[in-house]
């Protein structure tokens, strides 16, 4: 089955200094940019983290603080990235749990708010996971039957995936070749998850809830009544900017929602019809005469 497109699908990668989604920042990244009409596009950048890449980590993708010293910085190159995005859908390799979170985390830490609200997101590692429980690498081998070459490059990764992707639509019948499926069947949860970190969630009834710790489960509207400090923690704490965004949302939500009056019905004020004066019922001349006793 081919991939039916009604909006471009970015599949994209990174290499970043870590694993940390709110702390390491990213040094590389590749986009390949598959269009409705099936087009390809791609962008690729390395990046100055601005803070010492881990030797092990290096090790791993092989970019050392050395290769990117005089790289761009993400600031410096964040308009023109979500410039090549556009509208497009996102895709990767366990893209939904890391480099989408990731993105999401850099973008808001240089003040450019990118919007995936209206996103479908395919995690080709949870398809691969569904059907075949493999790494990137097997999944490779078996889908494309190659190996990897230069693995843990972004380019390479990111050429991979796209492939695999292709090769999962070819093998499974029951996988459909359009985004909305694909978002769907990629997720890890059954749960409609508000942020990237799964922090927050929606419950069957479409209610938010908190979706870790002591509070899982609960709604964020009666641990805001029961436990008013617990979302003030959350702000101050080291969790993602994208949770902390997404809360603030539904905490506004909330507000909004215990601010509003009921309208009251409109009730016409009854005319009150008031009785003549005695003064109505005097000539001019006796009017006047009254006047002028005032004054005296």
């Amino acid at each position: 089955m081919k991939l039916t497109l009604k909006r471009p699908l970015a599949i994209f990668d990174l290499e970043t200094t870590g694993l940390n989604i709110t702390k390491d920042r990213i040094v590389e990244i590749a986009v390949i940019k598959i269009n409705v009409d099936g087009s390809e596009e791609s962008y690729s950048k390395r990046v100055n983290p601005q803070m010492p890449i881990p030797l092990e980590t290096s090790m791993i993708h092989g970019i050392y603080d050395e290769d990117i010293k005089d790289a761009p910085t993400f600031a410096a190159i964040a308009d023109e990235l979500v410039a090549f995005l556009g509208d497009a859908d996102l895709g990767g390799y366990n893209s939904n749990k890391f480099d989408i979170p990731v993105l999401s985390e850099e973008l808001l830490r240089v003040g450019n708010n990118f919007d995936v609200s209206n996103r479908k997101f395919v995690d080709v590692q949870n398809i691969f996971h569904k059907m075949e429980q493999r790494t990137l690498a097997a999944a490779y081998l078996f889908y494309c039957q190659k190996n990897i070459e230069n693995a843990h490059n972004a380019l390479a990764d990111t050429e991979a995936t796209w492939h695999v992707l292709k090769a999962q639509l070819e093998k499974y019948d029951n996988l459909e070749g359009n985004i909305d499926f694909l978002s769907d069947f990629s997720k890890g949860s059954n749960l409609n998850l508000i942020d990237f970190a799964g922090r927050l969630a929606y419950n069957d009834k479409g209610e938010a809830v908190y979706n870790f710790g002591k509070n899982k489960g609960k709604l964020i509207k009666d641990v805001a009544k029961t436990e008013p400090g617990y979302y003030g923690w959350m702000l101050d704490a080291d969790f993602p900017l994208n949770t902390k965004q997404c809360l603030k949302r539904e905490m506004d939500k909330i507000k909004q929602e215990n601010h509003i009056e009921p309208k009251k019905e409109f009730i016409p004020k009854k005319e009150i019809k008031q009785s003549p004066l005695p003064e109505d019922n005097l000539s001019f001349e006796e009017k006047l005469n009254m006047l002028k006793g005032k004054f005296k």
